[in-house]
């Protein structure tokens, strides 16, 4: 069965408007930018890392590029999983943009970039107690990257739930166990903000899973029930004007299949191929040698 969408959403409409908005290959020049920062705090003990991570109180002060550059940011300090971790983002990143294509691939990481931001901007305003305690304590940036990059995976597992990847490069297992596998680490990490008495560092994941439903919401109301789906009508058509040439031969006992150009049929030739047109207006069948060299009904 066919399913079609008929009516596309602000977002689908929006990338179809506007199919060169975004930057392809979006999630490489990041992955570059992240190696490249990463050798650099080599040579400055983590200077680099700590001007273009995420830190609300700085932004406050005036940083206000943190809002962005936190995304090139290394999540890592081990060369090896940095690499690591590059590649699975610049891979399902690919996978993702070739399927989306670039435009809403791009909508869609700006979107988790703005979320994001906003909701740690919110734990500043509001925790402002807890960012200073947190900064006294040495901790003095916020991972919002890693949650933003994994929602990317999240909509791949979605998208190709069965497809199998090698985990570790060895051993094989599907994507949505994997996915799955992530959701329950990060419900692990929130419930342990729970009892550190840090619940606003919920905020941080739920920004990122309000963005996977966003755009992702199509699958899910179909998946769900939600939406009604609508089998393709030209299926339908086919179906029906195979069963009323049918009919027609039950009661005229003569073909069942006759050429609208040259009116052969298949008591005529019945090595003949006939097909319907789904362009004309109506049920009109054609033979192999007019079926793309017609004049279309309307």
């Amino acid at each position: 069965m066919i399913y079609r969408n008929d009516h596309p959403g602000l977002i689908d409409r929006f990338c179809a408007k506007h199919p060169r908005f975004g930057i392809s290959n979006l999630m490489l020049y990041i992955g570059i930018a992240q190696v490249i920062v990463f050798f650099l705090d080599l040579f400055s003990r983590g200077m680099f890392s700590s001007l273009l991570c995420f830190w609300g109180p700085d932004i406050l002060r005036g940083q206000v590029w943190r809002l962005v550059t936190f995304v090139v940011a290394p999540n890592n300090s081990n060369p090896f999983y940095l690499l690591l971790g590059c590649y699975v983002y610049y891979w399902t990143g690919q996978m993702l943009e070739r399927e989306w294509g670039t435009a809403k691939f791009n909508l869609f990481y700006l979107s988790g970039v703005v979320l994001s931001a906003v909701s740690a901007l919110a734990l500043t305003l509001f925790q402002s107690g807890l960012m200073i305690l947190l900064e006294r304590a040495g901790l003095s940036s916020i991972n919002l990257a890693y949650y933003l990059n994994l929602s990317i995976f999240l909509v791949i597992a979605t998208l190709y739930s069965e497809a199998q990847v090698l985990f570790m490069f060895v051993l094989p297992i599907k994507m949505k166990w994997l996915a799955l596998v992530d959701v329950v680490l990060i419900l692990v990490e929130v419930i342990r903000y729970g009892q550190m008495g840090w619940w606003a560092f919920a905020l941080f994941p739920l920004a990122s899973f309000v963005n996977y439903f966003i755009f992702t919401w199509p699958f899910w109301s179909m998946k769900l029930g939600f939406a009604r789906r609508r089998v393709d009508p030209q299926v339908i058509d086919f179906k029906r004007a195979r069963k009323q040439a049918e009919k027609k031969a039950r009661e005229t006992g003569g073909y069942l299949h006759k050429c609208a150009v040259c009116g052969l049929t298949d008591q005529d030739d019945p090595d003949m191929e006939f097909r319907y047109c789904s362009k004309c207006d109506g049920y009109y069948c054609y033979c192999a040698d007019h079926i793309n060299n017609h004049i279309h009904i309307h």
